[in-house]
């Protein structure tokens, strides 16, 4: 571990995530108060009432749309609430409170850093969480303030490899700090063997893969009415929401928790510890391509058995363990993946290597970045 360091004040600030959320909360929040520091977040009202540490303080804004008016102001209820705990160090991770960050520094000299989970820009362009009139225009304004302010922030953290070619304004001043398993203390699987329950988790949208996870689920039933789904996460959007509730009308074996509601990280293991296998159904758009979901790391770390995407990283990532029946989801062979499922010897390989997929390999890599003495 570092050296012994002064004990600092912290806040991991968001807009649109919630103070419970699994990077922040579980993984950051957790390894920096671990060394003594007081840690604030502040994000969307979350599942978990409480952090349950005595030094990591939630502090949640008021709850919005995310396209309206409020949410123009949701950047300037964040400042606000930086400014009552006046931290010595920020983080933030959204591209809406770059300029907060920057006046922290100017005005009270607060180190700040960018924690960049999302190639912001890129994906307004290539999702319709905008308007199609506006993405252009509003993906080049993110890219604009994110190269503004560069010059002004401490350090870079960066939540996938590829922002490193991706992102033109980072210098040398990042660190990689992927989204890695914490494997809960305890945590076991316990699968009903007369079963294949199947399980979608995190966002749920088409270009996650949703969709093509009911379908697939939908296909194996057909041949084995044991085959079940559960969708486990949160929809952003009514409109996508509205289609996954059509879409699985009248298939009582496939349900879903959560929806138009966060679900906590807890419940999600909860779900996890009771499925067969898990499911990574991204299309292949080639934004994507390049990225590590952080459900792979997940489903590994937990020792979950999951259908996978073609994708030739993904795949030869999986094969290390044993871990995934790889699909082609635009042709997809029911007979053969269900022989696969029920023959294939998962984590046959054992989980002696698996060291590299857990967030104790990005711990001190971000605990350095955050507290190291600046120049």
């Amino acid at each position: 571990m570092p050296q012994e360091i002064k004990k600092q004040t912290i806040v991991i600030a968001s807009i649109l995530k919630p103070v419970d959320d699994t990077r922040g909360f579980e993984k950051m929040a957790a390894s920096l108060a671990g060394l003594g520091h007081q840690v604030f977040l502040i994000g969307q009202p979350g599942k978990t009432p409480d952090s349950g540490h005595p030094l990591i303080k939630f502090l949640p804004l008021v709850p919005f749309k995310r396209l309206s008016f409020s949410r123009a102001l949701a950047s300037l209820w964040a400042a606000q609430k930086i400014h009552q705990v006046k931290p010595n160090i920020l983080i933030v991770n959204t591209h809406e409170l770059l300029i907060v960050a920057i006046l922290n520094r100017i005005l009270f000299g607060t180190r700040i850093l960018y924690d960049i989970q999302e190639n912001y820009a890129q994906n307004i362009l290539n999702t319709d969480a905008f308007p199609r009139l506006i993405r252009s225009s509003l993906a080049g304004w993110v890219r604009l303030k994110e190269k503004a302010t560069a010059l002004l922030f401490h350090h870079f953290l960066l939540a996938e490899k590829s922002y490193e070619k991706e992102l033109p304004f980072l210098g040398k001043k990042y660190s990689v700090v992927e989204n890695k398993v914490r494997r809960p203390l305890g945590f076991e699987r316990t699968p009903d063997p007369q079963k294949l329950k199947l399980i979608f988790t995190g966002t749920l949208a088409e270009n996650t893969g949703v969709f093509r996870a009911i379908d697939l689920a939908k296909r194996l039933h057909e041949i084995d009415p044991k085959v079940e789904l559960e969708i486990v996460g949160f929809c952003a959007q009514a409109r996508t929401l509205r289609g996954v509730k059509r879409y699985i009308e009248n298939h009582p074996y496939i349900t879903l928790i959560g929806g138009a509601e966060l679900v906590p990280h807890a419940r999600i293991l909860e779900r996890i510890a009771s499925a067969n296998f898990g499911i990574i159904s991204y299309p292949l758009l080639p934004y994507l391509t390049n990225k590590m979901p952080t459900k792979l790391y997940e489903y590994i770390g937990l020792e979950l058995p999951f259908l996978l995407t073609n994708n030739r990283p993904w795949v030869n990532f999986a094969a290390q363990f044993n871990a995934a029946v790889v699909i082609e989801f635009d042709q997809i062979d029911a007979y053969r993946t269900l022989e696969a499922m029920r023959t294939q010897p998962f984590y046959s390989k054992g989980m002696s290597s698996a060291d590299h997929i857990s967030w104790e390999t990005e711990e001190m890599k971000f605990v350095s970045a955050v507290t190291a003495p600046l120049p």
